[in-house]
Formats: C-alpha cells, sequence, structure tokens
C-alpha cells in the first residue's frame, strides 16, 4: 500500500440528473463506504433547471434525489455512510432545506449542510443560469462540521471526490499531488458506470451477461492522494485498465486538466491493475489552479423545430432534392422566413430493403429563429400541405409542432475572488472559503516525444476500432475524441499515423474546423478537441448528435491502413 492510513471509500450514484433511481439504495447496501456522492448536473441540466425556477422559484434542484433519499437516507445514517451531492443545482438552500423536513418526517437524525457561492445570475441577468464553477474546499467545511449531508450547486464534478478526501485527510490548499490525485478519482467516477463497462468500446469483449446492469464504482482513497477504483464485489459490469482509461479520457482538453484548486496533470496518470475489478491510479502530478473560475452562462437562444420526411425506395436524391426545392419555395415567399434552415439527409436505406423500414432515408429539415410563430406556423403549414403533392409515398416520421424553446452555452471567466464561496454549516454557521492564493498560468505542455514507429511491413486496410479504443464527448460548443490503444506496439503505429490531418480525413465534418491533437504517453493515448461542431451547445441541437457522444463510435468505424500484425 502507498500510505499506512486507511483509504477514504467514496462511492458514486448517479452520473446525471436520470441515472438509475435504485443506484442509492445499492451502493448502500452493497458493500463498505464511507461517503457517497451523486453528481446531477451538466450544461443541460442548469438550462433545464433554470426553467423549471421561471415556473417556481422554489424550484431549481433535482428533486428525484429526494425520491432516492426517502427510500434510503435511514439506511445512510444506520450504516454511517455521509452524503455529497451536487443536486442542488441553482437552489442548494432549498434542496438542503427540504432534505431536513424529509428528515425530520422520517424521523432521522441527521445534519445537513449546503454550499452557496457560485449563482453570479446578478453579474449575468441576460442569463437564465449563471454559475461559477466551486472547488471541493465548501464541501471539506461542511464535512468537518459534522456534516451527513452536504448539498452544493454547480461545483466541479471532481469536487464531490476531492471534498470528502481533504476533509478526512487534513489536506490543505497547497497539497497539489494530493489534490490532483483525487481529482482524478473523481474524473472517473463522475459519471458512474462509465466507469464500470457501460459505453465502452470493446464491450463485445465480455459476456453480454456482465454488462446488462453494470455496478456503479467506487474509489478507495489514500492520504497521498492515490486510488483504487473498483466496484461492490457481486456486481454486474467491469473495472480495468481500458474502462478506466475510457473515463479519464472523457470530456478532458490537454494533458493539464484545470480546476479551481488544482490543475492535475494528467500525463502523469499510471494506471495499473490491482486485482480483479480493481486499477490503481498513482504517480498523479499537481500544479496550482488557474488564476480563474469557469463559469457556465445558459440562456435561451430562441425557438427551433423540426420535421423528418421519409424517403422510400428507388430514386432517394431526387425525391430529397424536390421536397427541399417545394419548402424552399414556400419559405423564401413567406412573411417570415426562418433565421436559419438547416437540410441534413441520413441515407438509412438498403437496395433491395426486406422491410419498409430498412428502405427508407431520412431528410430532417431543422429551422430555428427568435420567434416561435416562425418556426411554428409557418413550418408545419408549409411541411402539411405538401402531403399530397410531393414525392411518391411522402410522409414525415411525426407532424412538426409549434416549436420548442432551445438554449445555448457559453462560458466565461472570473477571477477566484469575485466568487462568495461559502459552507453553511448545519447549525446554520456560514465560514466563508478562501480563494487559491497561488495560481498559475495555464498553457499548454510541451510536446512529448513519441515512440519510435513501428518497421514497414504488410498492411490491410480495416476498422480504427480493431486495434484502438475511443470516447468522446461536449464541453459547449466544442467536442473531443479520446482514442486510446492498448498495447505498446499498436500504441507505436497510433502515435505516428492517427495525425490531426488523417483525423480530419477520417471524420469530414470537422475538415474545415480548428482541432488540435493532445498527447499523453503514459495513457497510450491521443486526446483530439474539435472546436465549434456543436454549435452554442448540446441544448442548441446543432447536429444528429448534440453532445459528440458517439463521434468516437464514427472515428473506430473508419477504415485505413493498418499494419496487419497489429489485426
Amino acid at each position: 500500500m502507498t500510505s499506512t492510513v486507511a483509504p477514504l471509500r467514496i462511492g458514486n450514484a448517479s452520473g446525471f440528473y436520470g441515472d438509475r433511481f435504485d443506484a442509492l439504495r445499492e451502493m448502500l447496501t452493497g458493500g463498505q463506504l464511507d461517503v457517497l456522492t451523486g453528481d446531477y448536473l451538466a450544461e443541460l441540466t442548469m438550462l433545464i433547471l433554470g426553467r423549471d425556477r421561471l415556473k417556481d422559484p422554489g424550484a431549481g434542484y433535482a428533486r428525484t434525489f429526494l425520491r432516492q433519499l426517502e427510500e434510503c437516507l435511514g439506511l445512510a445514517h444506520e450504516r454511517g455512510v455521509r452524503i455529497v451531492t451536487n443536486a442542488g443545482g441553482l437552489n442548494p438552500a432549498g434542496l438542503a432545506d427540504a432534505v431536513r423536513k424529509l428528515a425530520e418526517r422520517l424521523g432521522v437524525p441527521v445534519r445537513v449542510a449546503h454550499v452557496e457561492g457560485d449563482d453570479l445570475a446578478a453579474r449575468y441577468p441576460d442569463a437564465l443560469a449563471a454559475h461559477a464553477y466551486l472547488g471541493g474546499f465548501g464541501i471539506a467545511a461542511c464535512l468537518e462540521a459534522g456534516a451527513d449531508i452536504v448539498v452544493t450547486g454547480r461545483v466541479t464534478d471532481a469536487a464531490l471526490v476531492t471534498g470528502p478526501a481533504a476533509a478526512h485527510f487534513g489536506w490543505g490548499p497547497g497539497d497539489y499531488d494530493r489534490l490532483a490525485g483525487a481529482v482524478v478519482a473523481g474524473h472517473v467516477l463522475e459519471c458512474g458506470t462509465q466507469a464500470t463497462g457501460g459505453n465502452y468500446a470493446f464491450f463485445t469483449e465480455h459476456p453480454p451477461e456482465k454488462l446488462r446492469r453494470p455496478g456503479f464504482p467506487l474509489a478507495e482513497v489514500y492520504e497521498d492522494g492515490s486510488s483504487v477504483v473498483t466496484k461492490h464485489p457481486g456486481t454486474g459490469g467491469v473495472v480495468d485498465v481500458g474502462t478506466v482509461t475510457a473515463q479519464l479520457l472523457y470530456e478532458t482538453h490537454g494533458a493539464r486538466y484545470p480546476g479551481p484548486d488544482v490543475t492535475a496533470r494528467l500525463d502523469t496518470v499510471r494506471l495499473s491493475g490491482d486485482g480483479d475489478d480493481r486499477v490503481r491510479i498513482d504517480g498523479v502530478r499537481g500544479e496550482a489552479p488557474p488564476a480563474t473560475l469557469k463559469v457556465g452562462l445558459n440562456r435561451l437562444g430562441g425557438f427551433r423545430n423540426e420535421v423528418a420526411f421519409v424517403l422510400t425506395g428507388l430514386d432517394i436524391e431526387r425525391k430529397a432534392t424536390l421536397v427541399r426545392e417545394q419548402l424552399d419555395l414556400v419559405l423564401r415567399d413567406a412573411k417570415s422566413r426562418p433565421s436559419e434552415v438547416r437540410w441534413d439527409l441520413a441515407r438509412t436505406d438498403h437496395a433491395d430493403a426486406p422491410t419498409e423500414e430498412t428502405a427508407s432515408a431520412l431528410l430532417r429539415l431543422v429551422v430555428r429563429d427568435a420567434d416561435q410563430d416562425v418556426v411554428g406556423r409557418s413550418l408545419s403549414a408549409a411541411a402539411v400541405e405538401l402531403a399530397l403533392a410531393s414525392y411518391p409515398g411522402f410522409h414525415v416520421l411525426t407532424p412538426p409542432g409549434k416549436g420548442a424553446p432551445y438554449g445555448v452555452f457559453d462560458d466565461v471567466y472570473v477571477p477566484h475572488g469575485a466568487v462568495d464561496h461559502v459552507a453553511v454549516l448545519h447549525d446554520g454557521r456560514r465560514i466563508a472559503v478562501a480563494p487559491a492564493h497561488d495560481t498559475l498560468v495555464l498553457e499548454d505542455v510541451p510536446e512529448p516525444a513519441l515512440p519510435e514507429p513501428p518497421p514497414d511491413g504488410p498492411t490491410a486496410r480495416a476498422p480504427l476500432g480493431l486495434v484502438a479504443g475511443a470516447r468522446s464527448g461536449d464541453k459547449g460548443g466544442n467536442a473531443n475524441v479520446g482514442v486510446w490503444a492498448r498495447t505498446d506496439e499498436a500504441w507505436r503505429w497510433l502515435a505516428h499515423a492517427l495525425t490531426v490531418e488523417r483525423f480530419r480525413q477520417l471524420l469530414p465534418e470537422t475538415a474545415e474546423l480548428e482541432v488540435t491533437r493532445h498527447v499523453l504517453p503514459n495513457l497510450r493515448a491521443l486526446n483530439f478537441v474539435v472546436v465549434g461542431i456543436l454549435g452554442e451547445g448540446v441544448a442548441a441541437q446543432h447536429r444528429f448528435d448534440p453532445q459528440a457522444k458517439a463521434l468516437g463510435e464514427w472515428l473506430r468505424s473508419r477504415r485505413l491502413d493498418i499494419p496487419e500484425v497489429l489485426l
């Protein structure tokens, strides 16, 4: 072991608002835990909660958490498990009060604290929600004062782990290596079952019964910041170096992973097997945090509507051209043409298909405008009036509606001192959390040396995914695609073969966009960041896959010349 102090066992029971309802009970009954966390927030979630609060000023938090807690509060109290969650969303004080009322009704004596200060709506009055990403020391202050349940608003996902670890081990703001190790553990845990085989590139290598219901992950965090990622015995899923690598690459950027408490150096992470369903994380180095805090701004961008035309059988391209010309003519002559009109043809059809569905392609029309009537009435009337006057076999998946609001996400940055980070204790006392004393200008690390390229030899045209895994995700309007090799031989090839130019060739949708490549030799990984591919963020639904969840799988499906020795 790396420390004589017993590890802190921190579990996760939620990776997003809407995750498996029974996970809280499963984690409390499945094995030993000291702390149980729940991550409910994402960029889109903050927009949803902001709209909830418009209807009810007392709303703004994840109500699902309360229902879960009603079933499990007594169980957590009996087992001495503390709960830390960001389910407070836009209203952590409101959720904390609701938890206290629930505990009183159930007769469970628990101390409830919350963290506030992330809400910067007054500074950005045009935003529906404006929240700074806080660190873990507010959570630590609540736990050090004896809280059994800590509710936060917008903290970094990893803060749900760094806060309890700092409180338990007595870490201070300057313990950068320890904090960075906990950040890495927190990043692995934050998306729940993505660390235990969920959404895993090589899922076909495991028995289907293992992946049907993956267990949620936990981390044994040690005093020196190292950790072991695992899961409760007997639960489904898989924890191995591959599943942990995949999650480490999810929604990251370069070698430096900045946060409000520390900048973790992902290029120093070492992963190793530690037994069945156990992966050790060590070697993580940390640096001072950047001088600013990220602030997520959610606002309503206008209204959006769409219709999907079904094109069946022969002459798919000509059918698509006809209906486009017909609708473009109507929309062009309309008094109010939508400010944005976008067409996409998905050739899902097959020649000589055995079913009508497999003989059909989809032509999607998406319109956006600041005026709901423009995207609602205009589009609906124009599309419906073509029912008997367009291509043979005309029909749509669903009739267009009246138009729905869509959101836009932006991020801005403020100095640490611009935020009043406060721990509100269970007895009502308020403890101010000091901003970071030392900061560091965030710069890319020097490009590491690449391994020696493999010797020349015969190649075969094959999908990249036969030799490399990938995981992709969104950060505002950008997407990242992490790609990793599982052997040194495959890494020697991948590091030289998958350049930015080759990446753009394989994914033509990125050809005109800014793409940067970051090399992480310890993980045998490359991380590509594609700027602007998601437009104004997930809530704007700019593309077919608005969160870029499958961008990595598209890349893995693309064919290139691969050394036969790797296949």
